[in-house]
């Protein structure tokens, strides 16, 4: 028996949520304001649902709660550079800080992160998108093994923080045994970071 399952995150305020998934070429397939918010919008054969809102504490958000979702795709480079022009050309600039945004995304990434103006998180992935080793490959040690970790944590969970962390305790254990390589490359990875956090 054949099956589908479609997400149903938090509407918000709905007029402004269905703006900013049409400014990424989703396509409104149903709306209704009465007895309660729900929406449905569409686009390249996915789906996402918005209905109504838990009752929250003031300034809590759907990205406080976790809520989102996945979206598999085909080409999720082409993704992202469509979704940073159109958000560009909605907000005049690409929003990366705060509500609503969308993560950067590097050579060799194979997902990105939008975040919509509830905090609802779609996180769009690359089909058949390889398995990660939290922690670092088991193939690596030392250094290597640091900054392969570091990159997961980077790239794929968005947590540029945890990933400098681990970084300097890895540079603080490794300096002394690891390639000049492998130094060149922590280096980088903090400035890039740090880079990031100044934009």
């Amino acid at each position: 028996m054949a099956a589908r399952s479609i997400p149903v995150l938090w509407a918000g305020d709905l007029a402004e949520t269905l703006l900013f998934y049409k400014a990424l070429g989703y396509v409104v397939t149903y709306e209704m304001h009465r007895p309660y918010p729900y929406a449905v919008v569409a686009r390249d054969g996915s789906e996402i649902h918005f209905g109504p809102m838990p009752k929250l504490e003031e300034g809590r958000t759907a990205e406080d709660a976790h809520v989102g979702c996945l979206v598999i795709v085909d080409d999720v480079a082409a993704w992202h550079s469509e979704f940073r022009t159109a958000l560009k050309a909605h907000y005049g600039k690409v929003p990366a800080k705060g509500l609503p945004r969308i993560t950067r995304f590097r050579p060799g990434q194979t997902r990105f992160t939008v975040v919509d103006p509830v905090g609802n998180g779609v996180i769009y992935i690359q089909n058949e998108e390889p398995d990660l080793e939290y922690g670092g490959s088991q193939a690596l040690q030392g250094l290597s093994k640091v900054l392969d970790n570091a990159r997961i944590l980077k790239d794929f969970k968005n947590d540029d923080a945890a990933a400098k962390r681990v970084i300097e305790t890895g540079l603080r254990r490794f300096r002394d045994t690891t390639t000049a390589e492998d130094l060149a490359r922590a280096a980088a990875m903090l400035a890039e970071i740090d880079s990031a956090a100044g934009e």
